[in-house]
This record gives C-alpha cells, structure tokens and sequence, in this order.
C-alpha cells in the first residue's frame, strides 16, 4: 500500500506510528495510508520562516508570477493522471474531479498573470497617497508588504486540489511561504499535485512545505508574524480561534466554513423562459456535483408559493435522471460521500430536516447504484424536502446537510419576505437570485449583501455564461460573514492582502516618492485583467 510522505525542510519525509488509511469511498478498498508521528514540524515552520520567506521576498512580483506559471504548466501536463486519482480516493465522477483539477490548474495560471502585470515591484501602494499637512510636503501613503512569517493552510476534503492551489497562489504571489495540509481522507490528490510541484516546477527551497496527515502541534509554534488559513466545518473554525497560542500572540486567522446558501426565484420568472431554465440548472447541478460537497451548494431554495408545486415537479423530474453508483463507472453522475462519518451525518442530518418537511425524492429509502458491490460505499441519493410554509423546517436554517440534499421553501413573491429568508441562514458564502425584473433584484441585493460574501444576480442576459453561484472564480471574493466564517479568499489582488502588512508611511513627500516610487519597487495594484 503506499505511504504518503510530507514536504518539510526541502525534503520528502514518512511520519512513523499507527498510518491513518485512505480509501476509495465507493467500494471502501484500502488506497494508501500515512502518518505525521515523529515529524519535527517546529523545525518545519522554523525552516519555511527563515529559508523559503528571505528567497521569496527577494524576487518581484513577476518572478513570483513565473513560479505559479510553472506550477500551473506542470499540473496541466499532469492532468489526466490526477483526475484518475481524484475518482479513487474522492469519489469524484469524471467532471466533478475535473471541476477541481482544472480550478487548480486555472487559479495558478490567474495569478500567475496577475505577477506579470505587477511587474519587477516588490511592494504595493494600496490606494492614493494623502497630503497630511498646510503644504503638499507632510505626505502619508500606505504601503503592503509581505509578512515575515509563514502561511499555514489547512485545507477541505472536498477539494483537495483546488483548495491547495487558491490559497497557495495568493500567498506565494503576496511573498509568504506556506506550509498546506490537506484533509487526510482525501490527501492522496495533494500528494501528488505536491510531488508534480517538487520535481516538475521547484520552487525557492522552503517556500511550500506540505503535511500529509494529522496536524500534531503544527499550530502550537505559530507566532504574531503568521497566517492560518482554515476551510471546514464551522466548529472547528471556532476551535481554532480559540486557541490560547494562536489568541495570545495575535495570529491573523481566516475561516472559511459552514453555508446555508439559498437560491431565489424572483415572482417574474415564469416558467419554461430562459431565466427559469437556468434556475433549474443550477439547482439541480449545485445538488448534484460533488455529491453536493461543496461549501457553495445551494440548500434553502426560494420560490413563490404560487409557483412552487411546478417548480417541485421539474426539480423531481431533472433530479431522476441523476445516476448514483461508482463514478469510475460509464454514466454515472453522482458518486459518494467522501468517508463512512459523513454518510452517517447526512442521513442524521435528513432525518433532521424531515421532521419538518415533506420528502419529496430521496431520503432514506431503498435507490439504485450503478457498479458497487453490494453493501458498500457512502452513497445518498439526491434529496429534495419541501417544506410546508415559509415557517417550516425551520432546520434548514439552522444545519446544513453536506451532502445532495436541498430544502424547497415558499414565500409570498415579495422581495422583503424573500430576503427576510435568506437572512435566517445568518451568514453564507453565496446566494443566487434569478430575476429580469431590476427592481426586485436590486431590493434584494441591497438586503442580502451584508449577509454574503457573494451574490449571482441570475437573469436571460447572463443564462448562457455564468457558470453558476456554485463555482468559485479567482477574480471575486471567496467567504462571507457569520457562520460561513468571516473569512475572505481570492478577488484578485485582494487575496493577498491576508498575507500582507498593511502599513502607513509619513514623511517628506519627495522623500517618499524617491524611495517607494523611483526606485521601481512601488506599483498602484492593476485592475485584474478580464477572463
């Protein structure tokens, strides 16, 4: 069985003790084991601190640019070869592991762009500068600066490649080394994206370190100069926070965690047009893609109460031809659960919901798989609940079902009531509204913005190009407020703000610009070039 290794202090390394296993969550078949008993990950934190951050400061924005390049390249020659792997130990059919493959692969191409447009400058001016005195001479501007600490990224399951690249990206592009640990059920993907990176596109020694397994006391040696970026559940996000170590020194920390995001159907979409049909679409595919583990699933769905038996018809009827089996296996479309513990809490977590609500497909009863031997594998059928009123199930504001389950509700067509819903989710990444009527999109986007980090207005102009509120671009944002974790990824240059210090710098504005401008080493962030 293979061992996975670790990436610390430049050199790939086997943790001892009892292996933590890997397996193939569709026929439970055993894939490779690993462990990080015995690592020194003092030593490892120590050595990307001192080795890999001098070497990254040390080159420009576009050299750091080049790297990601390189990375991105490499990856893409590899492809094919990990998303074969993605369909063993993620459960991925061909285009889910796709999905996450090429979101690697297309995150480090886009900031590999964005160094290139940053040019030969090492820091940023973030904003215009501000005459601070009776004369333009007393001058103020602030300035970004790479951290002089380490990044340390603890990744999902459900994306074990994209979720290594997007924040790796940011980081190394902002001068910060990184130290990645993916989720140990699934890291058998980042194990091989890491090996691709070490010996097809070598980074500064130092400047990516990678932890395969449990994170032992990795945490316990962050200091005031590092980052911890976390993506999971929301309790283990609060955990984190409350870490005595990490309060005490002041870790800057960002969370990216649970999310009850809702789509709304405005009260102008009338069946059979364009805007309906893409509603649709990204209901039904949001359920269904990664077996609906993605932190950007849409589970609360919004439909005038006079149109929501047609809307339950044509959701049940695009959600049978959903076919359910080993995504190794030729027209399945949806494979399973990631591991045993989370089957068993998204069968808890529909029995929750269904105390409330109707079932209108799914649930816990008997349903086909295409190509698993009998007994095995983490499967559940795509779910839909209905609930009884817009006061019903009141669980599904409250728990989130990480699997390909949803909850329909009805409202009343008004946007007040609409984004009065969408509200009782207190916080989330996403939510989606589909509307040709201005007025109403507007009504709503202005009373949801504070609650999301992102926003789809879905209308028949956008139809045939938006890839749906479930897909994550690198030029917006990626978080959102209250319990989506108050965290903020992405966005372009905005994403390596979390890696930067922030500074004011005052003086004689000739001084100033003689040392940040003329010296070639300040640069005014670009707009990011369109996709």
């Amino acid at each position: 069985m293979e061992r996975l290794e670790s990436y610390v202090e430049g050199q790939w390394i086997a943790g001892q003790g009892a292996p933590h296993p890997l397996v193939n969550p569709a026929t439970e078949e055993p894939l490779a084991e690993t462990s990080t008993d015995g690592l020194d990950l003092a030593a490892a934190v120590a050595f990307a601190r001192t080795v890999g951050g001098p070497s990254l400061r040390a080159l420009t924005f576009a050299e750091r640019g080049e790297l990601l390049r390189a990375m991105s390249r490499a990856a893409h020659a590899h492809r094919d070869a990990l998303i074969d792997v993605a369909i063993q130990n993620g459960g991925n059919t061909r285009g889910d592991a796709k999905f996450d493959v090429d979101g690697a692969i297309g995150t480090l191409a886009y900031y590999a762009d964005l160094g290139a447009q940053l040019g030969d400058a090492r820091l940023l001016a973030d904003g215009e500068g501000a005459q601070l005195g009776r004369s333009p001479r007393f001058f103020g501007q602030h300035i970004l600066v790479p951290r002089p600490g380490v990044a340390v990224h603890i990744n999902a399951f459900n994306f074990p490649a994209w979720g290594l690249a997007e924040k790796a990206a940011c980081a190394l592009l902002a001068g910060m080394p990184v130290i990645t640990k993916p989720a140990t059920s699934t890291a058998l993907v980042a194990f091989r994206l890491m090996k691709i990176f070490t010996e097809r596109a070598p980074l500064p020694r130092g400047a990516l370190s990678f932890v395969a397994g449990p994170p032992g006391d990795l945490l316990a040696h962050l200091g005031g100069e590092d980052v911890l970026a976390f993506t999971g559940s929301s309790a283990t996000g609060a955990a984190l926070r409350l870490l005595p170590g990490l309060a005490r020194e002041s870790v800057r920390v960002n969370v990216e965690a649970d999310s009850l995001n809702g789509a709304v159907l405005g009260p102008d979409v009338d069946p059979g047009s364009e805007t309906y049909a893409m509603f649709l679409r990204d209901v039904v595919r949001d359920m269904t893609q990664k077996a609906g583990q993605k932190c950007t699933a849409i589970r609360r769905i919004f439909v005038p109460a006079s149109v929501i038996a047609t809307v339950r018809a044509d959701l049940v009827d695009r959600l049978r031809d959903a076919r359910v089996g080993d995504p190794a296996q030729d027209g399945v479309t949806v494979g399973p659960l990631t591991t045993a513990d989370q089957l068993r809490g998204v069968r808890a977590g529909i029995e929750r919901l269904a105390a409330g609500a109707e079932v209108a497909l799914g649930g816990d009863g008997p349903f086909e798989k295409i190509g698993v031997p009998e007994g095995k594998g983490y499967f559940v059928p795509p779910t839909l609940l209905v609930a009884g009123g817009p006061d019903g199930a009141p669980a599904a504001h409250e728990h989130e079902v990480f699997g390909p389950v949803a909850t329909l509700f009805p409202y009343d067509g008004g946007a007040a009531h609409a984004v009065a819903l969408l509200r009782r989710g207190r916080g989330s990444l996403v939510c989606s509204v589909y509307s040709d009527d201005r007025g109403f999109a507007a009504e709503v986007l202005l009373g949801v913005a504070p609650y999301h980090g992102r926003v789809l207005l879905g209308s028949e102009r956008i139809a045939d190009q938006a890839p749906g509120p479930g897909t994550v671009l690198p030029q917006t944002i990626h978080g959102g407020p209250g319990r989506a974790g108050g965290g903020e990824e992405l966005g372009g240059l905005r994403g390596l703000h979390l890696y930067s210090q922030r500074t004011a710098v005052q003086g004689s504005r000739p001084i100033l610009e003689a040392i940040l401008g003329t010296k070639g080493e300040l640069r005014h962030a670009p707009a990011p070039a369109k996709p």
